[in-house]
């Protein structure tokens, strides 16, 4: 899979409305995995959205997901550009290049989904989440 550039949208709690009424404009393919999925058994929390992605039928994509509880999410500093893909070289190219300067928010790193996963700050302020998906361990 070539490696992809798509905005990642943070909401306060209306992830799964705001998605499917953006599949709604767009069409194409939801699909919504929620934080119980991944094993938080609170109830306050269990059904919210932990990632959503839209594929329309064109080629765009969107991506979302709840605040993870505990967070405060702000209008204007809740998008960031996402980086996915399975050239394993290539994006740790690109989060090297991106985290350098910048702030590491979450390290370049195995998750509990099987993927590579990291999220940094650049040295202009923009957010950036980078997966590596299917890659072997490092």
């Amino acid at each position: 899979m070539p490696s992809r550039l798509n905005p990642y949208i943070n909401f306060d709690g209306n992830a799964r409305e705001a998605m499917e009424f953006y599949r709604d404009v767009f069409g194409g393919e939801l699909t919504i995995n929620t934080f119980g999925e991944y094993g938080d058994a609170d109830p306050a929390t269990a059904d919210g959205t932990m990632h959503a992605h839209l594929e329309a039928d064109n080629g765009m994509a969107l991506m979302a997901s709840d605040g993870p509880p505990g967070t405060e999410v702000k209008v204007g500093d809740n998008i960031s550009i996402s980086l996915s893909g399975d050239d394993a070289v290539e994006l740790r190219g690109y989060w090297d290049k991106l985290s350098e300067g910048g702030a590491v928010m979450m390290p370049l790193e195995r998750q509990m989904w099987g993927d590579e996963f990291g999220m940094c700050v650049d040295r202009f302020g923009i957010q950036w989440m980078v997966n590596i998906a299917g890659s072997p361990p490092a």
